[in-house]
């Protein structure tokens, strides 16, 4: 097992995390639920052990929810700036990793997109969109 540690930590500062050892999977899901959780087309989740976890800073400022009639979906944000956290499935086999709370770089790439009939009409493929390293010049 690597021991490269993968930090991370919300809007504000105020939580932070770590991440040690090689991560499980890295997917993108496109359900309803992350999509409204994430704010976004899509979540993406890295799944680790939760001994792969740890809880710097801010712990207690870490709120959860979980969708009562749901079998495995949860989510976790930080208390003070609504930030995405990683959260614990119920069961406790994993912990889900919300990739853009990641300060560091993760050494895995997605893999596979999930719920793929649930994206939204408006979501293109990236790769046939225009691509800029800043904000894009004014017509």
């Amino acid at each position: 097992m690597s021991e490269k540690a993968i930090k991370g930590s919300c809007l504000c500062g105020e939580v932070s995390f770590e991440v040690t050892g090689d991560l499980m999977m890295f997917q993108y899901c496109h359900c309803s639920r992350c999509r409204k959780f994430s704010g976004s087309a899509h979540g993406a989740n890295i799944f680790v052990r939760p001994e792969q976890f740890k809880w710097l800073t801010g712990e207690a400022q870490v709120g959860t929810y979980y969708v009562p009639e749901a079998k495995r979906f949860g989510t976790a944000f930080c208390k003070n700036c609504g930030s995405s956290l990683p959260w614990s499935p119920k069961g406790g086999k994993v912990k889900v990793v919300t990739s853009g709370s990641l300060d560091d770089a993760p050494d895995m790439k997605p893999t596979q997109n999930i719920y793929w009939h649930d994206r939204p009409d408006w979501l293109p493929e990236t790769h046939e969109l225009p691509k800029f390293d800043e904000l894009p010049p004014r017509s």
